[in-house]
């Protein structure tokens, strides 16, 4: 029986996905493998979270502190699947419209106007027809005719208020919306979803029930390294590692913001642009704005010292 159970339940889950997806990702090794080429390291239990959504056809949530990869995770799965990349950035105040479609209405003035200097009547339905309509992002990867699906990037859902977040987990249960002048659209190839948060706030429970889950932690400082050396191919492998080392250590130092990877592939970034191969005291009081955002961050990495934060042990 429960052999039975089992071979329902993959029969469910190979339903949500296309037979080119499949074959492209037949397990998590492969997907690992091509999220690598991409230049994305992603641990075990990352990719494991990421093959999970592709292959069930069910949201991720991706939470983390800024500046760990959660952006970024979805871009490169995006490249990976070789598809499309819908993003839709959150904020504070963001409306269903906003995010999903509204209607051009200067065309449809211009609609009128023309009717009526051509003496022709103007019916409501003429004005509400799909040319007409403007497509924002969840309607546009809802939209996505394949064969692959997108992949629909709802960024720092966190910033936006409850009203929206229940709107959004109502329209991914259904993979689909409806426009009150032209009927229901259902996605033909439902779109993998990937909500990140940096954890402003706590999400709702609705919403979390709807998601597979991550948490995406602050890599160690050879990964780190390895990222460095992958998207700043200039950096020497010693500059690489010990900005890694420095960037772990200013992150011990309780800063009101903490650099994450992209800052310290920024850095290391700046520090080939001024010819250094390694991490001195002077090349980082040089750069030291890149990777400290906060004038009280940098007065507590100054009373702290530089030579400290850099040291070569």
């Amino acid at each position: 029986m429960a052999g039975r159970a089992r071979e329902i339940n993959l029969q469910l889950v190979s339903s949500e996905v296309s037979t080119e997806v499949g074959e492209r990702f037949p397990d998590v090794a492969a997907l690992t493998a091509a999220l690598d080429k991409t230049g994305y390291m992603a641990g075990d239990q990352l990719a494991a979270a990421l093959f999970l959504a592709v292959r069930m056809g069910q949201p991720i949530l991706l939470e983390g502190e800024p500046g760990v990869g959660k952006t970024q995770a979805a871009k490169s799965l995006a490249e990976a699947l070789d598809t499309v990349l819908v993003r839709l950035q959150c904020y504070e105040g963001i409306s269903s419209a906003e995010a999903l479609y509204e209607w051009n209405y200067p065309k449809q003035l211009l609609a009128i106007r023309l009717a009526e200097a051509t003496h022709e009547t103007v019916r409501e339905a003429d004005l509400f027809r799909p040319e007409f309509l403007l497509s924002r992002p969840l309607l546009t990867a809802l939209d996505h005719p394949g064969p692959r699906p997108a992949v629909l990037l709802i960024d720092e859902v966190d910033r936006a208020d409850d009203e929206f977040e229940a709107f959004l987990f109502e329209m991914l249960a259904e993979s689909s919306v409806t426009i009150p002048e032209l009927g229901t659209r259902h996605a033909l190839v439902p779109p993998v979803v990937i909500l990140t948060s940096n954890r402003t706030r706590d999400l709702h429970d609705a919403l979390k029930r709807r998601c597979l889950y991550h948490w995406i932690g602050f890599p160690g400082a050879r990964q780190v390294a390895e990222i460095i050396r992958r998207r700043v191919p200039a950096a020497s492998t010693a500059l690489a590692g010990e900005v890694a080392v420095a960037v772990a250590r200013l992150r011990e130092l309780g800063l009101t913001k903490p650099p994450g990877i992209s800052e310290a592939i920024t850095w290391a970034g700046a520090l080939t642009v001024f010819g250094a191969d390694a991490l001195s005291t002077d090349a980082a009081e040089r750069t030291l704005s890149v990777v400290v955002k906060y004038p009280e961050d940098e007065q507590t990495v100054r009373e702290t010292g530089l030579a400290s934060v850099v040291r070569h042990d």
